[in-house]
């Protein structure tokens, strides 16, 4: 199978793109996914991982050589884009293989559009820094709900808990990693849903207030009304989300789209009214800023991508161009046909 992918990357394909991520196990063992991305004859999205392994540390240079190495063991030669999170080894990487594989002419125009940040990760900071204030709501929150979860016996008398208050809804309590805020967003939305069974639980049962209490805390009106607000801001996020989580589907075309989104957002929340929101949503904005706020440090391939899904084309690009950025608009604007140019000549 993998001769057959060989030859396939070798002689029929045009360009591949490329995902990585590195983590490090229970064992503190450094691993690194590696996935391969094209569109085939027909005009079909594959996807593979070619190469999942072990890497001294998540260090610039082990991420660099690792995924040098998995591409000479393919026989993958015509690359246009490395998408990574924004850990700085990654951009250190990414400068390591522009340097090394630009003598064969992996790249297109030199390696200039090669660096592809996740727009999912990005929005995954954005969204931490925003909500971190209300992070003791939130932490009693998870509390009650891991208390429940924790025995059989504890959901078996809350599920009756949610009968006698007649809460219409099958949803289950879930758990979230705290490191991916979509799982706590989904999290306390059930919980939410649960608020009225959840105060029963706690009248009726000492031993789920003691606990709580050793721990965080019982959630309180105040934190539920936070909680209220969190879910309030992170829904819109949410699905922005799963424009660009994609993997059976293109989801280029849709960055820039999440890019005007959030800017609206962002205005919108401003003239609320609540402070609340107000001061959560600033410190969005200032995370948003920090990676989206200087339009000629976004890979323009964000942009050109627009310009071939034929809905949008040149005329929504300009407008959000000057949406985004209106002091700098036309200067964006010529960058990017410069570069459409360049794209073309290749």
């Amino acid at each position: 199978m993998k001769s057959v992918m060989k030859n396939y990357f070798e002689k029929d394909i045009s360009r591949v793109c490329l995902t990585t991520d590195t983590w490090n196990s229970l064992q503190r063992i450094s691993y690194m996914v590696l996935t391969a991305h094209w569109v085939e004859d027909e005009w079909r999205l594959q996807k593979k991982i070619i190469n999942f392994c072990p890497i001294s540390a998540h260090r610039c240079e082990s991420i660099g050589q690792a995924i040098e190495k998995c591409l000479l063991d393919w026989g993958i030669e015509r690359v246009f884009t490395i998408t990574v999170d924004n850990a700085s080894t990654n951009s250190v990487a990414i400068k390591y293989l522009r340097k090394k594989l630009n003598h064969r002419n992996a790249f297109v125009a030199n390696g200039k559009f090669i660096h592809m940040r996740c727009v999912a990760h990005i929005l995954n900071l954005i969204v931490q820094y925003g909500i971190k204030d209300a992070s003791v709501s939130v932490d009693r929150v998870r509390g009650a709900v891991r208390y429940i979860r924790v025995s059989p016996s504890r959901l078996t008398k809350f599920n009756q808990r949610v009968k006698e208050e007649m809460i219409d809804s099958k949803a289950q309590l879930c758990l979230d990693v705290p490191t991916r805020w979509n799982s706590t967003y989904m999290m306390l939305k059930v919980a939410e849903k649960y608020e009225c069974a959840f105060e029963s639980y706690v009248r009726d049962g000492h031993n789920f207030f003691l606990d709580l209490t050793a721990g965080d805390g019982v959630p309180t009106f105040d934190d539920r009304e936070i909680v209220r607000r969190i879910i309030k801001v992170l829904e819109p996020f949410y699905h922005l989300t799963f424009k660009v989580s994609g993997s059976l589907h293109v989801t280029s075309h849709s960055h820039f789209e999440v890019l005007t989104d959030a800017h609206c957002l962002f205005d919108g929340w401003q003239d609320c009214g609540d402070l609340d929101i107000i001061s959560m949503t600033s410190k969005m904005r200032e995370k948003y800023n920090k990676y989206w706020g200087e339009g000629n440090n976004i890979n323009m391939l964000v942009y050109l991508a627009v310009i071939f899904d034929p809905r949008c084309k040149m005329s929504f690009l300009d407008f959000g161009v000057n949406l985004l950025f209106p002091n700098v608009a036309n200067d964006i604007m010529k960058m990017i046909d410069k570069d459409l140019h360049c794209l073309f000549n290749e």
